[in-house]
């Protein structure tokens, strides 16, 4: 393990339990975790670094997603084979991800992002049917589609590129399955621990995870998630949608930025 500074191991457990809140209600919180750690730990190696952020996030997004179950009207089995058809596709997209250049993904990226944010903008209605009563009936089809192309199709995404995919997923599953944005991001917590639990087993076999450092971060951002989860169920999907186009914002930045700098 590197040697880390005690000023640099409280910022990183604060990023955590920032990035455990974010998580918790719309997903995206490696965009505050991973460049805390990439700056916090300059020498590190990058497949360290990512290990690290798993096995950090990966408690975090556990704790969330048992207080969504709990509280939030989530079908969890329908979310755990969202979350397998993910792994799936997380795998095979990383298998992929080799032959496939960041910076011809990245404006495409940004693009979707920018017309998904219009989009729930234009549409103050979005993700709120299931509240209203307005929603109509899942269908088989419906869930069949979802854990196809939304479970196999964003795990693909991540495994290719990776950046937003919690967003994604909450954006995917209001849309296809009628859900409200509060039980959209119950479910996606739920296909993460999935998805993060299987990319943190091939960290850890090859010996990719920083563990001390993680165990306690992972502390604060299991508090982070805890926190975020309850927010978002008591201030309902107004809110989601509020910290929604701030994160997709932050995201399309983030990918300007990169795309600038590459």
């Amino acid at each position: 393990m590197p040697d880390i500074t005690l000023t640099t191991l409280v910022v990183l457990c604060l990023a955590a339990a920032a990035a455990g809140w974010i998580d918790a209600v719309v997903g995206g919180g490696g965009l505050l975790l991973l460049p805390a750690l990439l700056l916090g730990l300059p020498h590190v190696p990058a497949a360290q670094i990512l290990g690290t952020n798993k096995a950090v996030a990966i408690v975090g997004t556990s704790g969330a997603a048992v207080t969504y179950a709990r509280k939030a009207p989530v079908n969890v089995g329908t979310a755990v084979r969202i979350g397998l058809a993910a792994l799936a596709g997380s795998m095979g997209g990383a298998f992929f991800a080799a032959g496939i250049s960041s910076e011809v993904l990245r404006p495409v990226i940004m693009v979707v992002l920018l017309a998904v944010a219009a989009f729930v903008m234009l549409r103050p209605q979005f993700g709120r049917a299931a509240e209203d009563g307005t929603a109509p009936r899942v269908t088989r089809a419906r869930t069949v589609t979802a854990i196809v192309l939304v479970g196999g199709g964003i795990g693909l995404y991540d495994g290719l590129f990776g950046p937003g995919t919690g967003t994604f997923l909450v954006l995917a599953l209001t849309a296809v399955l009628h859900l409200d944005l509060v039980t959209a991001s119950a479910t996606a917590k739920i296909v993460n621990v999935c998805t993060n639990g299987g990319a943190l087993a091939m960290f850890a076999y090859q010996g990719n995870v920083m563990w001390q450092p993680a165990a306690l971060m992972a502390v604060f951002n299991l508090a982070g998630g805890l926190f975020g989860a309850r927010m978002a169920l008591r201030k309902g999907s107004e809110f989601v949608r509020g910290v929604l186009l701030v994160v997709v914002f932050s995201l399309v930045a983030k990918l300007a930025f990169d795309q600038w700098q590459g």
